[in-house]
């Protein structure tokens, strides 16, 4: 049976007022180095998730709670997501690539140099309606031999965010003036995305119009944080944008106002809403991995195109 711990919500905005949940965490799992980059997969009632410096991918079992390792020799994985079919997206920072794991286990790669240059460390990713695939590149995994493997950006200290279009291959620079980008996340109607800065003084969460082109636009700063550093970040279906920081997450109105925090013992990496009903959020912390029911949902996207909801 999993440990729990009081849920501590903290309402700084009358916003926040009915946004709140289970009375306790639960801590699904413990012992980690560096847990991060949580992944919900619907289908399978599962949940997959980073162990950086241990170079494992995790899974958790919604229907027996049980723990075990999902796979060992990761690349020392990083950000995970899952694209529209069900496949698992994730950036591998040691082996300095983006890959998908396909339904029958086979790992592809999908990116791993940019015109004829090695990646940095590929760290948190996303999947547009449209089967892009969007992911931030900082130098997190070439720092040491902790996170990943030591060595040299080839971009010349650059961090880029990028897109990737699986069909043709075509990789492109979409934001080129971030410190160092981490985590992501689309608006519900997918014309906004969201990127976090984690070494920007302050650290903030910036806010760009995605065009008809698939470019970005704008960038001004939507928020900056109070607390640490942003990581990983995701938005409800109000729009509302929720972000890892290092007391808690915190959860910003649509117009950047700080409207509220779920506070956590240890320090957040990342989240990810799931469940059947998207309203079960799962948290990276520290060594841990925590999760409690709330009273909001993650945002439902656009389906591509010739897929119905069911």
């Amino acid at each position: 049976m999993a440990d729990t711990i009081p849920a501590r919500f903290q309402m700084l905005d009358e916003r926040f007022r009915y946004i709140d949940g289970d009375f306790v965490l639960e801590r699904l799992h413990t012992g980690s180095r560096k847990t991060e980059g949580p992944a919900y997969f619907p289908a399978g009632r599962y949940l997959v998730w980073s162990d950086i410096p241990n170079d494992r991918l995790l899974r958790w079992d919604e229907t027996t709670g049980a723990v075990g390792v999902f796979r060992h020799g990761s690349g020392h994985a990083n950000g995970n997501t899952v694209d529209r079919q069900g496949r698992l997206i994730t950036c591998e920072q040691g082996n300095r690539r983006v890959t998908r794991t396909e339904h029958d286990g086979a790992v592809t790669v999908l990116a791993d140099r940019y015109q004829g240059r090695r990646l940095n460390s590929p760290n948190d990713v996303v999947v547009r309606a449209d089967g892009t695939i969007w992911f931030t590149d900082p130098s997190y995994g070439i720092f040491s031999d902790y996170e990943g493997d030591k060595g040299d950006s080839e971009f010349g200290g650059a961090c880029y965010v990028f897109r990737l279009d699986p069909a043709s291959g075509d990789l492109r620079v979409v934001a080129d003036d971030f410190c160092r980008p981490n985590g992501l996340a689309f608006a519900p109607d997918e014309q906004r995305l969201y990127i976090a800065d984690t070494r920007q003084e302050p650290s903030h969460i910036r806010a760009f119009d995605v065009t008809a082109e698939g470019d970005l636009a704008g960038g001004k700063i939507f928020a900056e944080c109070d607390n640490g550093r942003f990581d990983g970040l995701r938005v409800d279906d109000a729009g509302r944008v929720w972000a890892a920081a290092w007391d808690g997450v915190h959860c910003f109105d649509t117009d950047g106002t700080l409207i509220g925090k779920l506070l956590l013992p240890e320090s957040v990496a990342n989240l990810t809403f799931g469940g059947p009903r998207r309203n079960d959020l799962f948290i990276t912390a520290g060594t841990g991995v925590y999760t409690l029911r709330v009273t909001v949902n993650g945002a439902r996207y656009p389906q591509p195109a010739g897929i119905e909801r069911s």
